[in-house]
């Protein structure tokens, strides 16, 4: 695995984040960051990082719970109960927002353009869970730099809030790929024909589906409802996407 740890600064502080490169080669390659879900950093989404740049990728992982400080990998399955669950990740919520989010983007953005590695102009994001609404909102807010962007089994994502991510469509270039659950609470067929609509109004090259038969959190190995039928879809989709619009 090519890990490697750097400290990306931000209007806040430091931010830990990881880089992923291709096995061989010296680039420069096509840039992408990959936004986690709310489990946060752990091996699963290492392996995960490093399959997308096996594919031909600079990849850039952040840590958005970096505001908390250090702290050891979740083992998601070792998580016994929802108050246990809340008690976990409250303070890791807690320490991040949609503005903070935006503002780490733009921090993020600007230590890709200044590796020589990296193809950086313009980049494919990608999320999971939490990190399928900071996909969305990236490309709203950074349309001129987002030019691919893919959102799976993510949450609220077209709700009656006055911050929601469908809201930024219109500012929104990329293309997109939302693929969300079937069985998930938080992106439920309103939701997703509300998303697909304003983003079809936008005229943007979009698409908005449901994987049926999943779960929400179908993609990382480590969760217990790992779907591998899905998962490997949504790599497929997921690669499709990318090298269409950045290779």
């Amino acid at each position: 695995m090519s890990r490697v740890e750097v400290s990306i600064p931000t209007p806040d502080g430091e931010a830990r984040a990881f880089v992923f490169t291709p096995g061989e080669g010296q680039g420069p390659w096509p840039a992408a960051i990959f936004f986690m879900d709310g489990p946060a950093i752990r091996p699963a989404l290492f392996e995960m990082s490093q399959r997308l740049a096996d594919n031909g990728y600079y990849v850039l992982l952040p840590d958005m719970f970096w505001r908390i400080g250090p702290y050891e990998p979740i083992d998601i399955k070792s998580i016994r109960s929802d108050e246990e669950r809340r008690a976990i990740f409250g303070k890791f919520f807690a320490s991040t927002s949609p503005e903070k989010q935006m503002s780490d983007t733009g921090a993020f953005l600007d230590f890709l353009s200044a590796q020589p590695r990296a193809k950086a102009e313009k980049i494919g994001v990608t999320g999971y869970c939490m990190g399928g609404a900071i996909v969305l909102r990236a490309a709203g807010t950074y349309p001129d730099r987002v030019a691919a962007a893919g959102a799976f089994h993510g949450g609220n994502l077209a709700t009656d809030a006055a911050d929601s991510p469908h809201l930024l469509a219109p500012q929104m270039k990329a293309k997109i790929l939302v693929a969300g659950a079937d069985e998930d609470r938080g992106f439920d067929d309103a939701q997703c024909e509300r998303l697909d609509k304003a983003l079809q109004d936008a005229g943007l090259d979009a698409e908005v589906t449901i994987y049926r038969g999943a779960k929400h959190g179908y993609a990382p190995p480590d969760m217990p409802v790992y779907d591998v039928d899905a998962s490997e879809r949504h790599w497929r989709e997921l690669i499709a996407l990318f090298d269409g619009v950045l290779k």
